[in-house]
């Protein structure tokens, strides 16, 4: 798995060492998704210097850059 997602997985609680793997652990999905496309947003802006392509992305996702 790439180690960015890995980090953003890890914020919204999931824990990725096996040897302390719990059943009742809490993992944020709409968090979770909310960073991944936060994430993508910015490397998309980066990539095509368009900001205005990216607030349209987000908003249309519900995401606040």
């Amino acid at each position: 798995m790439n180690e960015r997602i890995k980090e953003l997985a890890e914020q919204c609680g999931f824990k990725s060492n096996p040897d302390i793997y719990d059943r009742n652990q809490s993992f944020d999905i709409p968090k979770f998704a909310e960073l991944i496309i936060r994430e993508y947003s910015y490397d998309v802006m980066d990539l095509t210097a368009a900001p205005e392509h990216v607030a349209m992305a987000a908003r249309h996702w519900g995401v606040e850059l």
